[in-house]
């Protein structure tokens, strides 16, 4: 199933899953689509989330000690999937796949419904036997482009992305931000000049404003750790406190 953007802007949820448990997840994610969601990404807890920030790191603590692994995670696709033709993305760091096996993790999450895989630390040069199991299990492959990213590098994403390339808005960690990044329309602008598909602005957007100031260069706006946040300090009503903030983004 193709990933679509059906909204302006287009909405993608980023859920660590299993925090706090994988059927609040679930139902989290269910909230999100129901409010407007195109995208779910479901997050596969790491022990060394090297490119989160405090939110996530502390929500990917909580999920490990719940025993989430990524087979559990493909779980909540599968239940996503069956009730729901969203977009469906795997969000994982690398070692979490190698250790289920390449092969064997495609299988599964096309098998689960997911439509597409981002692996936030696996460069684009290095990712020939990724891509290659991708294409075999027809999964399409979401790359990080950067601010600092090179033309070349740019090209090198926009080429080898299916789905939507996700526009990092400034480079450090995740974490919501006061502001949008100048730096991100000029990702954006750039990027266009390399690729047609849809381009997703993630890292820092956090409010109304953010959200309708990322809609009018970008196709969609990723919002992470604001949702994280919310399903911390919501303990028992964490799907209902998710509804309500995105419904907030398209207020302004």
């Amino acid at each position: 199933m193709p990933i679509k953007f059906t909204h302006k802007p287009g909405l993608v949820v980023y859920i660590t899953c299993g925090d706090p448990s994988l059927e609040t997840s679930r139902d989290v994610a269910l909230a999100a689509i129901q409010v407007g969601a195109d995208v779910v990404e479901l997050g596969v807890p790491f022990s060394d989330p090297v490119a989160d920030g405090p939110v996530i790191q502390r929500a990917s603590e909580r999920a490990l000690t719940h025993r989430t692994t990524l087979a559990r995670v493909l779980d909540v696709a599968r239940e996503l999937r069956r009730q729901s033709p969203a977009g469906i993305v795997i969000f994982s760091y690398l070692n979490p796949i190698l250790q289920f096996g390449l092969d064997r993790f495609c299988a599964a999450a096309k098998d689960a419904g997911a439509d597409g895989v981002l692996v936030t630390d696996l460069p684009v040069e290095e990712a020939t036997d990724y891509l290659q199991a991708m294409k075999a299990h027809r999964l399409a492959p979401v790359f990080l482009a950067a601010p600092t990213s090179t033309d070349e590098r740019l090209k090198a994403v926009t080429r080898r992305s299916r789905g939507f390339v996700y526009a990092i808005s400034r480079t450090g960690i995740t974490g919501t931000r006061q502001e949008v990044a100048g730096d991100a329309r000029t990702l954006v602008e750039r990027l266009r000049a390399f690729t047609k598909l849809p381009i997703a602005v993630g890292f820092g957007v956090s409010t109304p404003e953010q959200f309708a100031e990322v809609g009018e260069f970008a196709d969609a706006a990723v919002i992470g750790s604001a949702i994280v946040q919310r399903i911390e300090q919501n303990e028992g009503r964490e799907a209902e406190a998710v509804g309500e903030f995105l419904r907030s983004l398209r207020r302004r």
